[in-house]
């Protein structure tokens, strides 16, 4: 019968090289943008998270960076705790409220449709994460044209 012959890992042990890169770490030139936009539904996959750590980079980087919340993205945006408002009710909880807060913080604009948020999931102006801007679904497609206009990176975000 075989036998494991290695010890068992432990705690600060690693098992890839995490400090080589590969690529050149591209920084914004001046004027540079970047868009985020958010189709995808808080909690229902790790992408909501994944691509408001990638805002938050690529604002460390330099860009001019704006995420838009529409569709179910907007359930990104809303204000969440229990049992009330900014409590967490377990570890994780409020992750998405505090990569957007700390997104704004660091000077990224968030916008957040008006027709998702009220038409589709009940919600109004007051429920949205303070500093996020409500915009009209017709500026919805307008925000994503002035970025390509002006040659912005955009990383759109599915889910659903």
């Amino acid at each position: 019968m075989p036998t494991v012959t290695k010890r068992a890992h432990e705690k600060g042990d690693f098992f890839v090289d995490y400090e080589e890169k590969v690529f050149e770490d591209v920084q914004a030139k001046p004027g540079e943008k970047a868009l985020i936009t958010f189709h995808t539904v808080a909690f229902e996959g790790s992408i909501g998270l994944v691509n408001l750590l990638q805002a938050k980079r690529l604002k460390r980087k330099g860009f001019e960076t704006s995420v838009l919340l529409y569709g179910p993205g907007v359930t990104l945006g809303v204000q969440r705790g229990f049992p009330k408002i900014g409590d967490e009710a377990f570890p994780g909880h409020l992750n998405f409220n505090n990569q957007i807060a700390g997104f704004m913080d660091e000077g990224g604009k968030v916008f957040a449709c008006r027709f998702a948020l009220q038409a589709l999931y009940g919600h109004g102006e007051p429920s949205l994460i303070p500093g996020i801007k409500p915009i009209s679904p017709l500026d919805v497609l307008d925000l994503m044209l002035l970025h390509r206009r002006d040659g912005a990176f955009i990383l759109d975000t599915w889910t659903l």
